[in-house]
């Protein structure tokens, strides 16, 4: 049976395969039926919440994420190729604060998280902590993520919208 909540947020992967199999979080997370993988961006969930480094606001406690969470699982010239076709879905885009990598790949390294860490990150931000928790219990280094950002992601949790994060965020800087 499966163990998560009603009121869980949807977790939506856009998955374009560059990634080594053995070392993708995104279809870990997708076999523990934490996450759901697509191979075309027109599938993914329209006006869902896509978290996006380049967004000009930031993930905060106001955003509603009723409809999920999408992360690119793709590298960047993927990206840039799918941008035009992600305009059409009518996503929030918003980007994730100043946090650091807990995976052993990017450990301790600003801004480089993979899809789990930043699907915990953005859950951890708005008050879905249980299920950050259980996204990242699935790797043995998932803990640290948590540890490393503990302060942070507390704070961030508290803030009333995308101004105050990326006030509080400054301090992290």
């Amino acid at each position: 049976m499966n163990p998560t909540n009603q009121r869980d947020i949807p977790l939506y992967i856009y998955h374009a395969g560059q990634c080594d199999p053995k070392k993708c979080t995104g279809r870990k997370l997708a076999r523990f039926d934490l996450a759901r993988l697509y191979d075309r961006i027109s599938r993914l969930p329209r006006s869902a919440i896509l978290l996006d480094p380049t967004a000009e606001k930031a993930l905060s406690p106001a955003d509603d994420a009723g409809k999920g969470i999408v992360v690119l699982d793709c590298s960047w010239e993927e990206v840039e190729r799918i941008f035009p076709e992600l305009a059409k879905l009518n996503l929030e885009h918003r980007a994730l604060p100043y946090l650091l990598a807990g995976n052993p790949v990017n450990f301790g390294r600003p801004f480089k998280l993979n899809s789990a860490e930043a699907f915990a990150a953005a859950l951890y931000i708005l008050g879905h902590k249980e299920q950050a928790e259980r996204v990242l219990s699935k790797f043995n280094w998932g803990h640290s993520f948590l540890e490393l950002n503990k302060e942070p992601l507390e704070e961030y949790a508290t803030a009333k919208n995308s101004t105050e994060i990326v006030e509080i965020q400054s301090h992290y800087i």
